[in-house]
């Protein structure tokens, strides 16, 4: 490993511990009311065809040969004689499972089966971002905020902006996007309406029960007095702060036999799923699973990897159950990475971070069910500076392709302002 590879991985460290403070951070409420109430829609809300978007980020570089792996290279295999995943058609229980003919799940992915035999679940692979660095933060800068490369120059996201250009899917809506975590995520930035919400089961003022209503009631007499945009900003968060109460996420009950993890992220996705539910609103979710920055004792099929890729194919595959098991499919989840991990182990059994590898689709308006990829090899004279996985699709087309066929955003200019991009049509939508 280098030694920026070394200082990259103590910038990731950092990121990782770093105690955001957030707008929900600390505050406590308790349920107005019991039990899951189905829905909660605003009297003369909007009618709207448009999906709500779900953007899990997965922090620290995932190993996408791991996730989805090219088991018909056999430069794979060469390359990783010890974190290789068995073919599919040996007698090994840790094979791959085939998807089709060339890719395959590994085996603690096989909770995405399903999503990917109905047609549900996109495998985008040789994607990511071409600029050319190794930082963790760096990398997801500009991913989150939707620029190729060059000089750092947005400070809010691609999805923020999408909002920032579409007006509001709901008259009487009053969070149109939340960031499930401690602290926003740079996706977000500059979207209107829009919070982090650490617990969305516990957004409240904190202290006794029994002066709330007088503690509410001498805030919004103090921040009456103030000028917007600080009156307004404040009101929204005390509407949300009611919203959030009726729904009761704690109670929620998931359809279709869908089970969630009983982790962080499993339970982000399952309070996604209520919140989707609700119809307030809420037009976009962004969600973090971290700890993918794999330089040692990967563990593929027994270890740490083992253990991400189950609980989050474990997460999404409930989510994907519980929503489309109650005709809830006008969503579009995206998953990505701010890069891949190098085509060779390293002798920590390993590996350190490369430059290409892949996103996931989820919905009932992508084209799934197959993967989605030029695929450019791994023979020496294919990798990327001679040790990674090359980028044949740009991440930005995928979610150009989104925001325009499936929630009506064909001002992508607005969204990816880079004058050097121009989207190329993948056929990620139906």
């Amino acid at each position: 490993m280098s030694d920026d590879e070394c200082k990259a991985c103590q910038e990731y460290s950092q990121i990782s511990r770093r105690n955001f403070v957030g707008l929900s951070a600390g505050l406590v409420v308790g349920a107005l009311a019991p039990g899951w109430l189905p829905r909660v829609v605003y009297a003369g809300s909007d009618s709207s065809s448009r999906d709500v978007i779900v953007s899990i980020f997965l922090r620290g570089g995932a190993d996408s040969l791991s996730m989805v792996v090219p088991y018909a290279e056999d430069n794979y295999y060469q390359l990783r004689p010890t974190l290789a995943v068995p073919r599919p058609d040996g007698d090994d229980a840790n094979r791959v499972s085939d998807l089709d003919g060339f890719f395959g799940f590994s085996p603690s992915m096989a909770p995405l089966r399903e999503a990917y035999d109905d047609g549900s679940l996109l495998v985008v692979h040789a994607c990511g971002s071409k600029d050319p660095t190794r930082s963790h933060f760096e990398a997801m800068r500009f991913m989150e905020a939707g620029q190729g490369s060059g000089a750092p120059t947005l400070e809010t996201g691609w999805l923020g902006r999408h909002l920032q250009a579409t007006a509001s899917s709901s008259s009487e809506g009053v969070l149109r996007a939340v960031g499930i975590g401690a602290g926003l995520q740079r996706t977000l930035a500059g979207g209107p309406n829009t919070l982090p919400i650490a617990d969305l089961d516990d957004f409240g003022l904190e202290g006794r029960a029994g002066t709330r209503k007088e503690r509410r009631a001498a805030l919004e007499e103090l921040y009456a007095a103030w000028d917007d945009p600080l009156r307004t900003s404040a009101d929204s968060t005390m509407r949300t702060v009611d919203l959030l109460r009726r729904i009761g996420f704690r109670g929620y009950k998931p359809k279709g036999g869908a089970r969630y993890p009983e982790n962080d992220f499993g339970y982000a996705l399952k309070s996604a799923a209520a919140l989707i539910k609700a119809e307030v609103g809420v037009e976009a979710i962004a969600i973090d699973l971290s700890g993918w920055d794999t330089h040692e004792f990967q563990g593929n099929l027994d270890g740490h990897m083992d253990y991400l890729m189950m609980t989050f194919a474990e997460s999404l595959g409930a989510f994907h159950k519980d929503l489309f098991s109650d005709d809830m499919t006008d969503i579009s989840v995206v998953v990505m990475s701010e890069f891949g991990r190098n085509v060779a182990e390293n002798g920590s059994e390993g590996t350190d971070h490369g430059h290409g590898g892949m996103m996931l689709a989820l919905g009932g308006g992508i084209a799934g069910g197959r993967v989605l990829t030029d695929w450019p090899g791994l023979a020496d004279r294919d990798l990327y500076q001679g040790q990674d996985l090359e980028i044949t699709i740009d991440y930005r087309d995928v979610l150009v392709e989104i925001l325009e066929r499936r929630v009506g955003n064909s001002n992508w200019r607005t969204v990816f302002p880079d004058s050097s991009y121009s989207p190329r049509t993948r056929g990620v939508t139906v």
